[in-house]
This record gives C-alpha cells, sequence and structure tokens, in this order.
C-alpha cells in the first residue's frame, strides 16, 4: 500500500471513530522545523524522490552531497523525511573534480578515467568489501552519472576523509570520484543510507541559514568534453590532473 493510501485510510478509520473531529484543521500548515537550509533541504528529497518514483524503496532517509560547499564543510546531509531532522557529515569529492587541490569542487563528470565527483541521484546498494574495507555500491539514475557502476563509483570510509585532516590540511583529500567519509561517520552512513535509499549529488552551496556560498557558474547545456564546469581550474593543473584531456 502507497504512502497516501494508507494516509488516506488512517484518516478514514478516524474520521469513522469520531477521532479526528478535535484536530484544528490549521495543524496542516504548521511550519517545518529546522533551519532555512534544512528546509530546502527537505524540499530537495521529497523533489528527487518524486523523480525516482518506485526505484527507490525506502523513502525515509535522502543523503544530499552539497558540492557548492569547501570540504572543510559538513556538506553530506542525511535528510530524516520521518524525523524531520537534518545530521550533517563530511565527505570528499573527486581529484579529477579539483585539480588544484584547494578543497573546492570546479567540475562534475560522468566519464570513465576522470576520477570526478558525477553530479545527480544515486540509489545505494548493498555492502561488499573492497579496497577500502566495506563499501556500499552506488547506482546512477540520471544521465549524469550513468556510468557510476562501471566507473566504481561507492560509498567508502577513507583516512584522508577524517576530520583530522581538515584539521592537519584545511581540506579534505580527494577520492576517485567516490563519496569517501571517515571511519566513524561512515559507520553511520552503512547504518542509514544504505539499502535502497537515495543519495543526492549537486552544487547547491546552501549555508545554515539559508543563503548562499560563494556562488558556482550555473551549469546549462552540454558538458564540455564529458566535464559540467562549474570554475574554471588553471590549465596546468588541470591536465596534470586529467592528462590527454583538453
Amino acid at each position: 500500500m502507497k504512502r497516501r493510501d494508507l494516509i488516506k485510510t488512517g484518516l478514514g478509520t478516524g474520521i469513522a471513530l469520531g477521532a479526528s473531529a478535535s484536530l484544528p484543521a490549521r495543524v496542516f500548515a504548521q511550519p517545518m522545523p529546522g533551519s532555512p537550509r534544512d528546509r530546502e533541504l527537505f524540499a530537495i528529497a521529497k523533489r528527487e524522490l518524486d523523480k525516482a518514483g518506485d526505484v527507490i524503496w525506502r523513502k525515509d532517509i535522502v543523503g544530499i552531497a552539497d558540492y557548492g560547499l569547501h570540504s572543510a564543510e559538513r556538506r553530506f546531509h542525511f535528510v530524516n523525511l520521518d524525523a524531520q531532522e537534518v545530521k550533517s557529515f563530511h565527505v570528499s569529492h573527486g581529484t579529477g573534480s579539483d585539480p588544484e587541490h584547494d578543497g573546492w569542487l570546479n567540475m562534475f563528470s560522468n566519464v570513465e578515467g576522470s576520477n570526478a565527483t558525477s553530479r545527480g541521484a544515486y540509489i545505494t546498494w548493498e555492502w561488499y568489501t573492497g579496497k577500502f574495507g566495506t563499501s556500499v555500491r552506488l547506482g546512477g539514475l540520471d544521465e549524469t552519472n550513468s556510468h557510476a557502476l562501471q566507473r566504481y563509483i561507492v560509498m567508502h570510509r577513507a583516512s584522508y576523509a577524517e576530520p583530522s585532516h581538515i584539521e592537519r590540511w584545511g581540506r579534505l583529500g580527494r577520492s576517485n570520484g567516490c563519496f569517501a567519509l571517515g571511519e566513524e561517520q561512515f559507520k553511520i552512513a552503512l547504518l542509514n543510507l544504505s539499502g535502497g535509499r537515495l543519495l543526492y549529488a549537486e552544487a547547491l552551496g546552501l549555508k545554515e541559514d539559508g543563503t548562499r556560498a560563494y556562488p558556482p557558474q550555473t551549469i546549462v547545456g552540454e558538458p564540455e568534453n564529458g566535464y559540467h564546469i562549474l570554475r574554471q581550474p588553471r590549465q596546468e593543473t588541470f591536465e596534470q590532473t586529467n592528462p590527454g584531456v583538453s
């Protein structure tokens, strides 16, 4: 039974028993809890769930990786739609997305060998044991991340994604395009974001007060050589990180 059908059934039962007669109509107009940023994250999570449809079979928690923020920020948001709360963690982006290694994502790519982060919606699949130990397979649901499985884009733990790395270097290390988290944060992800849930990656730049971080260029049109460019990296560092790509 769908959620909306369950709600309808519950309301119908309540009316039949006379239980709902005392409920004020304005209860449905109450403002959502949380900060302005959290309220926007709730809206994005619901929008992406609606877009994905029945492909996603666990719709209680949605992960939103906001790559419009610096890697030193807690930009990986676990949006709990049932509890109406948001918990935020650190997450790395790909080497090919940040050739200067300054902590800012410059570009997204879906190209094999780019070592870049891909934007779009993913479904989280099963756990498996790989190079970084226990990891979570991901399936890309959009044209912008459709090669996630063949690129081995997964969610895993990494020492360069620990908060201590930020304390030392002022930023996280970079992955090969995967969603890399610190040890304790990855354990939370295993329990709360695997097994058929939605993970969404985009450069939103959302600060807690609802304002935006330094805005990247708006992504429009077709990708350039397979890259969606947000900020132009220095050409020499781009060539070092992406040999053979002009």
